[in-house]
């Protein structure tokens, strides 16, 4: 019986050693100390054994199935500690690459784009893009049944609520909250109810500015938009201002570039022309002074605004807007 007992303690102590996971220790624990294990099949064979002889054999295997019971809890905290390592690191293998995020397209033109303006003295303002439809339209010269509002494809969500179609109203509600002077910039999301295809989207970016004073003229809006053309796009491009129509602005005008693809020659991009449409502008109308309480009399002002897509897909040559909203890695790693 002795012998017996020893020759378990000597297998039990060789087979933790070979256990390499939770499974197998499992295992381990149902072979010798289960019910029907091992170790209680030897307590079964007690009543074969000489009453004389009985306390000291069973004192041994009490003092057996204490040790496997110790020699199972050794290993069970190693796995609580962490993995075991089956094998030992392949320095033959090649290395893994680390891939490193970066910053959407879009947000890196739009952190360029304001890091330019702020470099020339405007702050950022900031609005609600669920708006009403004194601060989208009405504050801004548009009047209740103009053709202007057909301009722009509208989501409204009441009876007076809509999804801003461009981030003017937040120069609307800069200048009731703010004397003159004002000098700021309004970065933001803006929806329209456009079909999505390659060149258009539901939703996307603006870029606003405005700046009122005494004595500021159509010079100093051409003064800063060259200066950020120059800035953004580089020194050699030409450009030019051409007559359009807003209803906030008057004058307005819209600014063109040389197409810095094919170099004013003419390409698909720029239709032929050899010019890119960049941005509108144009000195603010009298009626906005009036609708916030600054008196057109006293103070002047310029505003302008560009959408950050287009900016966006002009500069590096993108041909679809979507893939701007789709996550694709394959695109954005590009960036």
């Amino acid at each position: 019986m002795q012998e017996t007992i020893e020759r378990l303690r000597s297998q039990a102590e060789a087979d933790i050693q070979s256990v390499q996971d939770r499974t197998e220790l499992e295992e381990y624990r149902v072979t010798y100390l289960a019910r029907k294990g091992r170790i209680a099949a030897l307590f079964d064979q007690l009543k074969s054994v000489a009453p004389d002889q009985r306390p000291a054999f069973g004192k041994t295997l009490n003092e057996l199935r204490s040790r496997v019971q110790s020699l199972l809890d050794e290993r069970a905290a190693r796995f609580a500690a962490g993995p075991v390592v089956r094998e030992s690191i392949d320095p033959t293998l090649p290395g893994r690459g680390l891939f490193v995020g970066s910053s959407h397209p879009l947000i890196q033109t739009l952190e360029e784009i304001k890091g330019i303006f702020v470099g020339m003295g405007f702050s950022l303002a900031d609005g609600p893009e669920l708006e009403d439809d004194y601060h989208n339209f009405g504050a801004l010269n548009f009047p209740p049944d103009h053709p202007a509002r057909d301009m722009q494809d509208t989501f409204f969500v009441g009876k007076d609520a809509l999804l801003r179609t461009h981030t003017s109203p937040v120069q609307i509600r800069v200048m009731e909250n703010h004397p003159p002077p004002v000098r700021a910039i309004m970065p933001g999301k803006v929806y329209r109810n456009e079909a999505v295809n390659a060149r258009s989207y539901c939703m996307f970016h603006q870029v606003e500015g405005l700046c009122v004073d005494r004595g500021v003229t159509f010079s100093d809006l051409k003064g800063t938009l060259i200066s950020f053309i120059k800035q953004f796009y580089g020194s050699s491009l030409k450009y030019r201002f051409r007559p359009t129509f807003f209803p906030f602005t008057e004058p307005s005008a819209d600014i063109y570039i040389t197409c810095f693809i094919c170099g004013g020659k003419g390409c698909r991009l720029c239709k032929q022309s050899g010019w890119l449409e960049i941005l509108g502008c144009g000195m603010v109308h009298p009626n906005v002074f009036r609708s916030v309480g600054y008196d057109p009399e006293r103070f002047t002002g310029y505003a302008f605004g560009m959408g950050i897509e287009r900016i966006a897909i002009l500069r590096y040559g993108i041909d679809d807007i979507r893939l701007f909203f789709e996550n694709d890695v394959r695109f954005l790693e590009q960036f």
